[in-house]
């Protein structure tokens, strides 16, 4: 039985899947889309990062286990990979945020390049493990701001230290592959996924655009935007996370994927927008007096232009975006205003992933 949007509920059904980086924003959507599609989900990250929290909010512990800890604590993430002896490993814990990268870059090199080779030397040792897939970032690729879209094979760069941990984790992928998942070695396969400014409801996290602006309108005030001509790939949350899922089962059920195993999950094309353009419809759908400025002072370096190219993953693995940005707006404010209203945010958001599996 396959769900309206490409997935197998048959292959996930029972399906044992350990997920890294479940108290996160995306992460907390994941372990939901697992629980709606069957899997038997096991999430290991540190405690959530923000309150609120969309952990919290949704009740996340309610769509499979839990287990608080570093992924830079080899012998406890180790300890709990062997514990949910899973099938499917989806590497999501991170450092993701740029702002703070600048301020503590040795910290989001540990937690992004040191943390992801501990996971993959846990998957070393869990025998049981058929496929990992290792979510990095658009950012990984050396922008150079031309006016075209960023494909799988184009250079790997970093100007800003949370883009330039991105592309090292990519590289340990890469050397993890050749060393111990291929030939004689582990027989799992590891692949790359790389997505960019997603939204939906319960990020919280700061420097944002949607949560900073959920945090003023929520409270009367104004949002400020640093750079409202930069333009970015917007898609809902659960697009790249359908993404991720399509990619580990086409590993698991033997696809044959040419190299490299890297693959963009983006919107469409013209879903790629200046940050003033959802500013406005924010604004407009949050109603009121909601309304943003623009931060004149001088801001660190952020890329102005980026894109991704996904036609690799629609091809070869027949995954596509659903819900364009104007739908993904729509069921973003109405999450944000059901939890200020007090709705059961658990039930609210199986409804929207439900809303998005069944078309």
């Amino acid at each position: 039985m396959t769900a309206a949007a490409g997935l197998s509920r048959t292959f996930w059904s029972g399906r044992r899947v350990f997920v890294t980086g479940h108290t996160g924003f995306k992460g907390g959507w994941l372990m939901g889309l697992l629980q709606r599609l069957g899997a038997d989900a096991h999430g290991y990250a540190l405690a959530p990062p923000s309150e609120p929290n969309v952990f919290t909010a949704a009740d996340v512990s309610r769509f499979g286990s839990s287990t608080i800890g570093d992924i830079r604590d080899g012998t406890r993430l180790a300890a709990a990979m062997a514990d949910a002896a899973p099938e499917i490993v989806l590497h999501l814990a991170a450092q993701a945020l740029v702002r703070p990268a600048r301020a503590n870059p040795v910290d989001t090199f540990s937690t992004n390049v040191v943390g992801t080779a501990q996971v993959l030397d846990a998957v070393r040792a869990a025998p049981g493990v058929t496929a990992c897939v290792v979510v990095t970032s658009d950012k990984v690729y050396d922008n150079v701001e031309w006016p075209w879209a960023y494909r799988e094979t184009d250079r790997l760069g970093g100007k800003e230290p949370y883009g330039a941990s991105k592309a090292c984790t990519e590289l340990v992928v890469e050397s993890y592959r050749a060393s111990y998942f291929s030939g004689d070695g582990h027989t799992a396969l590891l692949a790359s996924a790389r997505a960019g400014n997603v939204i939906g409801g319960g990020d919280w996290a700061e420097d944002r655009l949607i949560p900073d602006a959920v945090r003023a309108f929520s409270t009367g005030g104004s949002l400020t935007i640093r750079n409202p001509s930069s333009v970015r790939p917007w898609q809902h949350v659960l697009e790249p996370l359908s993404g991720y899922l399509r990619l580990a089962e086409a590993l698991a059920t033997g696809v044959s994927l040419p190299p490299p195993l890297a693959y963009n999950f983006g919107p469409a094309a013209d879903d790629a927008v200046p940050v003033r353009v959802i500013a406005d419809e924010i604004a407009s759908r949050w109603a009121g007096a909601a309304s943003w400025s623009h931060d004149t002072r001088f801001q660190p370096y952020e890329a102005r232009l980026l894109e991704v190219d996904s036609a690799k993953a629609r091809t070869l693995l027949g995954w596509q975006p659903r819900w364009r940005l104007a739908q993904a707006l729509d069921r973003t404010i109405d999450w944000y205003k059901a939890f200020y209203a007090g709705h059961d945010m658990h039930v609210f958001t199986q409804r929207q992933i439900d809303e998005y599996l069944n078309g």
